[in-house]
């Protein structure tokens, strides 16, 4: 168990933190001692000793800069995803997404399975016919621009008209379905452009 640091050795702990934040790698002696204005070098190899004495850093014996930091590990890739406005979970509606973004969010790229560089756009989510896919009111789903395999949930503009469903195909005849048996089948008359295939979503609420 890691024993109580002092004010000093917790600010030292800090900025190597926070470099290895910026930098991605252990700041040098020289940079920890122009930072907080030690005498010499080798008063920062105390300050680290120290840290190691107590369990907070690791040495890593023939690397140039010798030590790492179990207490901060790195922080996953984030990708900034731009969410567009509403869409219906319920009856389709006109001029449901806007051309300007509502707002950014930060997401762990990861945790989608998506590359940093994948192309996202997010829509919060009105209605409830998407209940029993666990999509709820003012969540915000992430969906990629890309073709639907039948099965997924994608965000659909059906003869002018946008909503959230399930993309389905049967004897060749493609249409949406709810999960929610309170709503019908959609079936295009004329029209049916897939805008997104959901590949995540973020729930800022708790369902009562």
């Amino acid at each position: 168990m890691s024993q109580e640091l002092t004010d000093r050795q917790k600010a030292v702990l800090d900025f190597v933190h926070a470099h290895r934040e910026q930098h991605d790698e252990f700041p040098t002696l020289r940079e920890i001692q122009a930072h907080f204005g030690f005498a010499s070098p080798f008063a920062v190899t105390r300050h680290l000793q120290a840290l190691e004495r107590k369990g907070v850093l690791t040495r890593q014996p023939g690397k140039a800069r010798a030590f790492t930091s179990p207490a901060s590990p790195k922080r996953p890739p984030l990708i900034q995803i731009p969410v567009f406005g509403v869409i219906p979970a319920g009856l389709p509606a006109a001029n449901a997404q806007y051309v300007e973004p509502d707002e950014t969010v930060s997401v762990d790229a990861a945790s989608l399975g998506l590359r940093r560089n994948a192309r996202l756009f997010g829509l919060r989510v009105r209605g409830d016919s998407m209940i029993g896919a666990n999509i709820i009111e003012d969540d915000i789903v992430f969906l990629s621009p890309r073709e639907p395999t039948p099965g997924q949930i994608v965000a659909a503009l059906i003869d002018g008209e946008s909503t959230l469903k399930r993309f389905l195909r049967q004897q060749g005849r493609v249409f949406l379905r709810a999960e929610n048996p309170r709503y019908p089948d959609l079936i295009p008359a004329t029209e049916l452009t897939i805008q997104g295939v959901m590949v995540g979503l973020l729930r800022r609420t708790t369902p009562t």
